[in-house]
């Protein structure tokens, strides 16, 4: 089914972008540029949030 997966698509793909911003939020943090470290983490929990929506649409297939 071509929606199915694309929302598979779609939650790997924001996985990817997720740990992305994980790992700039700790560079960031490095360059002690504490706003942008803090505002990535919010991103990254934000795409958390979007995946586990992506996942629970997904149960029902």
């Amino acid at each position: 089914m071509r929606l199915k997966k694309l929302i598979e698509h779609w939650t790997e793909h924001n996985d990817e972008h997720t740990a992305r911003f994980i790992e700039s939020a700790l560079e960031a943090a490095e360059m002690e540029l504490e706003e942008v470290a803090n505002n990535l983490k919010v991103a990254a929990e934000k795409g958390a949030q979007v995946s586990k929506h992506l996942r629970k649409a997904l149960e029902y297939f």
